[in-house]
Order: structure tokens, then C-alpha cells, then sequence
């Protein structure tokens, strides 16, 4: 297939010469590419053994053949039968895509034998390569991956040989105008190889890291890319049916802001009072307290109250079950299944042992762009902890999130639990009250012989809040919040000194 070169005869020393960008085919990956991988040029994907660079690979010819071009996937390492039997897992069909597998003849490997092709003076390698290049002057394919620099490696037998070889190859697929994917296995004993990092012009790197429990994260970095800006550091992917698909990190500051005035109402007139009248959109609250205080009562009620308005919200539950939440929804009053089913609620359970923290937030973002989203609700904060790989890391990524959201009018939600259930020794697996804009405190007390719940907001970046603390009381059938508890001190230790009236307290049937 003929394609137009760009003219740069005429471009002057200080002007930048403006590549043709063309797709990978992966989702994500373009993203994080800028628009793409510039063309007609040689490409090193290297990764742990079973990080995808075969699945990778695929969808990069896939990609140009579905635009009608030649391409051609040389294999030294894996026979023609298990890349079709890859390609089947994902719903592929290779008809289309030249395959060519090269097995290198015994009297290549010998030292004797080995006379470079570009330069006489030089050992060749031998008939393995001469196939190869005679393959591809038959195919003419602007696309072509070579799979693997493994087996390469060894024929050359020295660093040298090795990187003269890699640099004919390199001048011989450019001066053909193909662009090029170079495959290798990248394992603990061996490292990078630092010969093709120099020569080639971009480096992907696919990594598989371990935890503690569940399965291993996968990420990605763009390592090197000559000439063009592109997303640093670590994305996640997964490898689905289907083939690879990239989370790109999420930096807030690339999102242009959007300005919301209104509020977001709970429903719950002596709640809206304690917070001022609300919660601000654009703003992230955290609800915590410790087990069974009503921290995912009052999420649910904000979610209802936001369906109920035709706004859509999404609910993403760590800790508990889809029957669990929709029981508890219902004994509130609230039929959560049916705001499901009018697509005004999305309701998703998710395993901390299988969630990339990429993936999880890339849910997200799709949620606020292609969705409108108006409420966020995570429940709970220490099952998204458990899904990172450390503390520190969580606070950077929500911090990222949390950025994204206000800038785009998202009331955020978030539950965590405390440890402990009265007294002075309550304890977070992790302190996110400062990066919260707003922070509702749940507590157990003890009056009238009895175990009560109290609620008071503690902080309200976005305006005025009531300073006082009130009773709550979660069902039968609603939420109740009771008067300021003016006539008690020590509530939030969880034994407090009464000096009032005992009608003060919410009596059996609502307020006493």
C-alpha cells in the first residue's frame, strides 16, 4: 500500500518536523501516547513473561489491517498454531494477517557460519535473517512485529555483533517505511536490554507486580518517545477477551473545569440543616464512625435523593453484597432496584483482590463523561485500601480523583469504618479528613440505659455548618435526626454526662 511521506526538504533547522501519528489499537494506550506512536519507526515492547506483549502486538496489526493495510507478525519464539489459539481466545480471526514463522536452522548457531548481511566485514547471521527480510520485501507491509529479540540474542552470541545486527535491522525496516514492534521478555536475571533502548525510538514496558494476596497488578510505562510528549509514569491494564485495554492515570489538571451553584439535598430536612442547607457540588464528604453507626444508611439516602431528582449516581460497594444494600435500601423506604432499572443508578460490587486501582478509577471517569455523573458514592474506603499497593499511594490517587470530581460538579460520597466502638480509642486505617471537604462524624452513646447514635459535622470547606451534636436513628423506614443535644457533654466519648431532661432523646415513635 502507497502512502504520501511528509516533504521535510524544506523545513529549516528550528522548525520541528511533524510526524504522522497512527493508532495502536489499544484502548487507552493512544491516550497516553498523545494520539499515537509516530509511523516508519522501530519500537521496543518489552515485559515480564505473560504480560500481554503478544495480545499487545496483535492489536497492533488488527488495527492497520482493519484499515486495509499489508502487515506481516514474524514469530521466532511461538509457532503459528498458539498465535491463532491466542487470537481465538479473544475473538479474533488472523485471516488477512501474513504470519511467518522463522525456525532457525542448527548450522545458523554455529560461530562459523555467522556473516553479517549488512557490512562484509562483519560475522553474518545466517539464513534465519536473510528469510526474515526477504519475507518482508514480499509482503511490503507498512506494519510489522518481530517477536522475539530473544532468540536473536542468542544467535549473535556477543553485544556487539548483537547491536550491529539490531542497527541494520533498523535501517533496513525505516528505509521500507514500516513501522516496527521488537518483542522481548524482560525477567529479573536479565534486565532491560540497554543495546535496544538506545537504538530504538520508543520504549513500552509491561511489568506484572506481585501482592500480598489476590492477583498481580498490571502496568504499563512508556518509557521513551523520541520527539513527543506523552503520559509519565505507571498506567494500569488489564488483559481481557479482547485484548489489552489501558487505564490512563488520571491527572486532574488535563480535565477543563466545569461551574456548578446548586446543592445536593438528602431528603432529610434536619440533616440538610446540620450541613448548611446541603452538600456543595463539587465538593467530596466522608462519612465515618464505626461498624453499624449508619455511615451507608445516610450514603443510600443521599443516592435516593439523587435518583429521585432524575440526576444519575453511581454506587461502587467494597464491603458488602448488591442483596445486602438493596435489603437495607428498602428498609429505609427506598426501592434502589427500580432507580437501577431506570438507569438513574448505577449499583456495582467490587473485589479488592481482583480491582487494578487504575481500572476502578477509569470506571469513574467514564461515569462523569459519558454519564453525567452527579453523586459518587464509595463504600467503604478501607476496601479500596486493601486494592492498593500502600498508603501513600491511596492519598495520591484520590487526592488526583477527588480533583477530577470537584471539577466537574460531583457530589463524592465516601464511607470509612473506624476501629473500635466506644471510648477514646478509635483508630482509621488511614487519615483522609484533610483531603475531604466536608467530614461527618458518627458515634455510639450510652443514656437511658441504652445504645444511642449521634451525628455532628466537624468541617465544611465550602460554607457555614451547625456546630451542635444531634441524635440519629436509622429505620423502621426512614432516618431520623433529632434535636441539638444541648443537654449532654462527652457524647463524642461515647459516655456522656446528661444534665437535662430525658424527653430530650428520640422516643419509640420519633421524637420524644
Amino acid at each position: 500500500m502507497q502512502r504520501q511521506l511528509p516533504d521535510t526538504n524544506n523545513a529549516t533547522a528550528n522548525e520541528p518536523v511533524h510526524e504522522h501519528l497512527i493508532s495502536t489499537g489499544i484502548l487507552g494506550l493512544d491516550d497516553i501516547l498523545n494520539g499515537g506512536l509516530p509511523e516508519d519507526h522501530l519500537y521496543l515492547v518489552e515485559g515480564d513473561p505473560g504480560s500481554g506483549k503478544t495480545t499487545l502486538a496483535m492489536q497492533f496489526l488488527l488495527d492497520a489491517h482493519h484499515r486495509g493495510e499489508s502487515v506481516l507478525y514474524v514469530t521466532l519464539s511461538e509457532s503459528i498454531r498458539e498465535l491463532k489459539s491466542i487470537a481465538q481466545s479473544h475473538g479474533w480471526s488472523l485471516d488477512g494477517i501474513e504470519l511467518f514463522e522463522v525456525i532457525p536452522p542448527p548450522e545458523s548457531l554455529m560461530p562459523e557460519d555467522q556473516y553479517t548481511i549488512f557490512h562484509p566485514g562483519d560475522v553474518e547471521l545466517g539464513s534465519t535473517l536473510k528469510s526474515i527480510l526477504e519475507r518482508v520485501e514480499q509482503v511490503k507491509p507498512s506494519r510489522v512485529v518481530f517477536d522475539s529479540l530473544s532468540e536473536i540474542r542468542l544467535l549473535a552470541r556477543d553485544s556487539s555483533r548483537y547491536r550491529r545486527q539490531i542497527l541494520g535491522l533498523k535501517q533496513f525496516f525505516e528505509s521500507r517505511h514500516c513501522t516496527t514492534l521488537f518483542l522481548d521478555d524482560r525477567t529479573v536475571q536479565s534486565g532491560s536490554d540497554t543495546t535496544v533502548l538506545s537504538i530504538v525510538h520508543g520504549v513500552i514496558r509491561l511489568e506484572r507486580v506481585p501482592r500480598d494476596y489476590g492477583t498481580k497488578r498490571r502496568r504499563l510505562e512508556v518509557v521513551k518517545l523520541r520527539g513527543l510528549r506523552f503520559h509519565d509514569g505507571y498506567h494500569d491494564y488489564d488483559i481481557r477477551t479482547g485484548g489489552v485495554v489501558v487505564h490512563p492515570r488520571l491527572v486532574a489538571l488535563s480535565h477543563h473545569p466545569s461551574t456548578y451553584h446548586d446543592g445536593s439535598a438528602s431528603g432529610i430536612p434536619e440533616l440538610d440543616q446540620l450541613l448548611g442547607g446541603g452538600l456543595d457540588r463539587g465538593t467530596s464528604t466522608l462519612i465515618i464512625g464505626p461498624a453499624g453507626s449508619g455511615k451507608s444508611s445516610i450514603a443510600i439516602q443521599y443516592a435516593a435523593a439523587a435518583a429521585e431528582r432524575k440526576e444519575f449516581g453511581s454506587v461502587y460497594l467494597f464491603d458488602e453484597g448488591l442483596t445486602t444494600l438493596f435489603q437495607r435500601a428498602y428498609g429505609l423506604g427506598h426501592d434502589m432496584a427500580q432507580y437501577v432499572q431506570n438507569g438513574k443508578l448505577k449499583v456495582q460490587q467490587l473485589d479488592p483482590a481482583e480491582l487494578s486501582p487504575g481500572d476502578f478509577i477509569h470506571q469513574i471517569r467514564d461515569d462523569v463523561l459519558k454519564r453525567n455523573l452527579r453523586i459518587l458514592i464509595i463504600d467503604s474506603l478501607n476496601g479500596f485500601l486493601n486494592a492498593m499497593p500502600g498508603e501513600q499511594l491511596l492519598t495520591v490517587q484520590l487526592h488526583e480523583l477527588f480533583s477530577f470530581l470537584n471539577q466537574h460538579g460531583v457530589v463524592t460520597i465516601m464511607v470509612m469504618a473506624q476501629y473500635g466502638i466506644l471510648g477514646s480509642h478509635m483508630g482509621s486505617p488511614v487519615d483522609l479528613s484533610y483531603l475531604a471537604d466536608t467530614v461527618i462524624l458518627l458515634r455510639y452513646f450510652e443514656a437511658t440505659g441504652k445504645v444511642r447514635k449521634a451525628i455532628s459535622v466537624v468541617k465544611k470547606r465550602s460554607g457555614a455548618h451547625e456546630d451542635s451534636i444531634r441524635e440519629l436513628r436509622i429505620g423502621p423506614g426512614r432516618i431520623i435526626v433529632g434535636d441539638a443535644l444541648d443537654d449532654f457533654q462527652g457524647i463524642l466519648s461515647g459516655i456522656p454526662i446528661f444534665l437535662g431532661e430525658k424527653q430530650q432523646l428520640i422516643g419509640g415513635n420519633g421524637r420524644g
